[in-house]
């Protein structure tokens, strides 16, 4: 790796650094029940809110109100959002007269944004409506991650409450979410955007002429547009010209500043933060980068502010980086070396020569190695799924690390809440196997950690795990499952598994090559981003409730310090720990064979 390719982690994670103090001390005044300087200047519009839905702020819901008013909301979200693609063909704001889409994509869409991993089956720029976009995925983005942020608030404070039999009010948590972080935060990352050349307009499409024409051999088509073949069973063609290009236009800069800091994912076009409408100089792809890590670790701040301890905050941003950081320089070390099996090849010059200053394939040429590789590693260790180079063109190793990432289950940094509350969960196991060596009943933030807060941090921290396992299993064994998988050998195998990963971690990103736009990839994946988005809330909530109502548990001498850096080695090695033995094997038919086969 070059001084310059250093040059650049340290300059994002600097700057990084420099906001998560501000920016969690905003979120925690903004999230607090006291009068401050935040609710002063929105309480209006926070109560004018509240009397507008008939919401009492001051109603406080037992952790099964909470998660049944967070399901009932999520699924009326996914039902409009299925409305609108099913009829868009019929609604306004549709310049290029897009029709409806089909049920299992229509399916698979509003379950990935309604969960915040906004998977993408469909290219935006050829399917989607802008009002598709704006009134159905983009309100979404801000739903999905408010989400998120509400049940995290919720855990916290099953920490801080005493004897309670309450977590707080779903319908204020996600208000305040929206209103003082999400919608103040992207309306900045917007103008940002839009000062780069990311669009934001309602214009039909636009023909333009091209600068070179293009010969090219077309395949002619019957009319009932299949491939018409001639007497040797070839298909015909006929020479065609390109003498003009069609740009597609939209309301983008909007939505990929909340995809960006809602941890959503996804793209308003197709090559997501590749295309240079989305994501045009080096200055937007910093900015889209550090969008993606800004609220969950702010969040981190937050958490300790709001436990009253700041030392446990940092203890868990520690962790974070701890794991992040190695991870990012193998990423980008593996893309440098580029592929092993293409260096010194006498038969082949040309590619070795292409090779030789790096792995190029699938990468922007504004952006470079150093910064694709980067923002492969921050997109799929936060739930974003946004990417800005192709993770099926990666060497071996480098796509190997991205898809760990999202196994490990997006809790470095992770998704905009959600990536915290999944740390809580392996914060609890890790404390508990502490007590286990001391023959301790554990603690954590003073609260006693027994069978039932252990029972629902394994549900939690095993759900995703099993559904990749098991739902990968089905796609390879079934006709259906492999029949979308354009490579063959072990890098198919990848393709299959990093998709399954994606789906049940709630990332959204893809290693590409696989054509998951079928009924049984729409349905299978919509099942994997259910069950983990909602089961893991559950497990959380469930364990928030029972924190609640338990008595604070002054420390002691026999008390596991958790804000120290024993603490957070032991919970980095519990994280790598259940990665590790979970997908070691899976690995070794995937990126880890694929690997060992280009140096023989």
């Amino acid at each position: 790796m070059t001084t310059f390719d250093i040059s650049q982690i340290v300059l994002y994670l600097t700057v990084l650094l420099v906001l998560i103090k501000p920016v969690g001390s905003y979120m925690a005044l903004a999230f607090a029940d006291t009068p401050n300087s935040v609710n002063r200047v929105g309480g209006k519009v926070e109560r004018l809110l509240y009397r507008l839905a008939g919401v009492h702020a001051d109603d406080q819901m037992s952790w099964k109100r909470y998660a049944i008013a967070m399901l009932v909301f999520n699924l009326l979200g996914a039902l409009a959002v299925y409305v609108l693609q099913r009829t868009q063909q019929w609604l306004p704001a549709n310049p290029q007269h897009f029709g409806a889409l089909t049920p299992d994509l229509a399916m698979n869409t509003a379950i990935s944004f309604i969960t915040n991993t906004n998977w993408q089956a469909y290219g935006g720029e050829n399917t989607m409506s802008y009002l598709t976009q704006m009134l159905g995925l983009a309100v979404q983005n801000f739903l999905s991650a408010a989400t998120g942020m509400a049940v995290l608030l919720a855990v916290i404070r099953g920490f801080t409450r005493r004897s309670a039999n309450s977590v707080g009010n779903f319908w204020v948590d996600m208000t305040r979410s929206t209103l003082y972080v999400l919608v103040p935060f992207s309306l900045l990352i917007a103008l940002l955007l839009t000062s780069q050349g990311v669009v934001q307009n309602f214009k039909p499409y636009v023909n333009v002429p091209v600068v070179q024409t293009t010969t090219y051999a077309n395949p002619v088509m019957d009319a009932a547009g299949n491939p018409v073949k001639d007497a040797s069973g070839n298909p015909e063609t006929k020479t065609a010209q390109l003498t003009t290009q069609t740009l597609p236009m939209g309301p983008a800069a909007s939505q990929v500043a909340i995809k960006m800091l809602g941890t959503n994912g996804g793209g308003f076009f197709n090559a997501n933060s590749a295309h240079p409408y989305e994501n045009p100089t080096p200055f937007s792809n910093f900015v889209e980068m550090l969008a993606i890590f800004l609220i969950p670790g702010g969040l981190c701040y937050t958490f300790g502010s709001m436990v009253g301890d700041r030392r446990q905050g940092w203890a868990i941003l520690a962790t974070m980086l701890l794991i992040f950081v190695p991870l990012a320089y193998a990423a980008i070390g593996a893309e440098q070396v580029g592929n092993p099996a293409l260096h010194g090849l006498a038969v082949d010059q040309q590619a070795s020569a292409l090779q030789a200053g790096g792995n190029m394939e699938g990468k922007e040429t504004r952006f470079g190695i150093a910064a694709s590789g980067l923002f492969a590693t921050i997109t799929t260790a936060a739930s974003c799924g946004a990417v800005n180079s192709m993770h099926d063109s990666m060497t071996p190793l480098g796509g190997l690390v991205p898809m760990w990432l999202i196994q490990l289950g997006e809790v470095i940094f992770g998704g905009v809440g959600s990536g915290l509350y999944g740390m809580l969960a392996f914060a609890v196991v890790a404390v508990f196997i502490a007590g286990l060596m001391v023959g301790r009943t554990p603690e954590y933030l003073g609260k006693k950690i027994e069978a039932h807060e252990m029972k629902m941090a394994s549900l939690a921290v095993l759900v995703p795990c099993v559904l990749v396992v098991i739902c990968t299993a089905i796609a390879v064994m079934t006709p259906a499952g492999v029949a979308s998988v354009g490579n063959p050998g072990a890098h198919s195998f990848s393709e299959i598994l990093y998709a399954v990963s994606s789906a049940s971690n709630n990332n959204g990103s893809a290693f590409g090559g696989l054509s998951a736009n079928t009924p049984f990839w729409n349905i299978l994946l919509g099942m994997c981003m259910y069950l983990s988005r909602f089961l893991l809330a559950i497990a959380m909530l469930a364990m928030a409730g029972s924190l609640a109502a338990k008595r604070h548990v002054p420390p002691s001498a026999g008390t596991l310090p958790t804000h120290t850096p024993l603490f957070v080695t032991l919970l980095a090695c519990v994280v790598i720990v259940v990665g590790a033995l979970t997908f070691l094997p899976a690995l070794a038919l995937g990126p880890i064979a694929e690997f060992l086969m280009s140096v023989r």
